[in-house]
């Protein structure tokens, strides 16, 4: 369903396993910025209103995401580390075109964003599938029905706002790209490293 060409390997969870306390660290963080990602879109494409009524809502379910992680941080006694810049994140963005018209910016950008989550997405699986914690396998369970909502939303504009863009096309070159850059990732307890 989610078109990634590179899974997880499920031994990643074990990485994982030895440091709760950084992957839900990282993982509030993640949220965090998926709230301020959809409050970017709002605020360079306010015309698109639709998007505009979608971001909101999902904005705030991401806020609502974050503030459950944290509780999981709390409740483990922890206490919520300071934000780590998302290196995937960040070589993914890379490849969003500058210089071009809003429209490939914004089909770009709402492709870029239907990726991050459906990597999460596939992350939460894996992490549901294989972590020993009963309550964690519960709570990214929930979490990964939530963001295979968010990357088919993302996907649904990227096609209603494409104009004569083959938006068919530029994801499978960000699905391809997608899998080169995440070959150096999975060594780490963070959602996307």
């Amino acid at each position: 369903m989610l078109g990634l060409k590179l899974p997880t390997d499920p031994r990643w969870v074990n990485i994982v396993e030895k440091n709760i306390s950084e992957i839900l660290t990282d993982h509030a963080y993640c949220e965090q910025k998926a709230c301020t990602n959809a409050i970017n879109l709002i605020v360079h494409f306010p015309e698109c209103t639709e998007l505009v009524d979608a971001m909101l809502d999902l904005a705030k379910e991401e806020l609502e995401h974050f503030q459950d992680v944290h509780e999981k941080i709390k409740a483990r006694g922890f206490e919520l580390g300071r934000e780590r810049r998302d290196e995937y994140v960040f070589e993914l963005n890379s490849f969003i075109r500058k210089g071009y018209t809003k429209n490939y910016v914004l089909v770009d950008k709402l492709l870029f964003s239907a990726l991050v989550e459906a990597r999460s997405c596939e992350r939460f699986k894996v992490l549901s599938e294989n972590i020993n914690d009963p309550d964690l396998k519960e709570f990214y369970h929930r979490l990964m029905v939530s963001e295979a909502g968010h990357y088919t939303t993302f996907l649904k504009f990227a096609r209603q706002y494409a104009g004569d863009i083959d938006v068919e096309a530029r994801w499978q070159e960000f699905l391809s790209f997608e899998a080169d850059i995440i070959k150096k990732y999975g060594q780490k307890e963070t959602i996307h490293g």
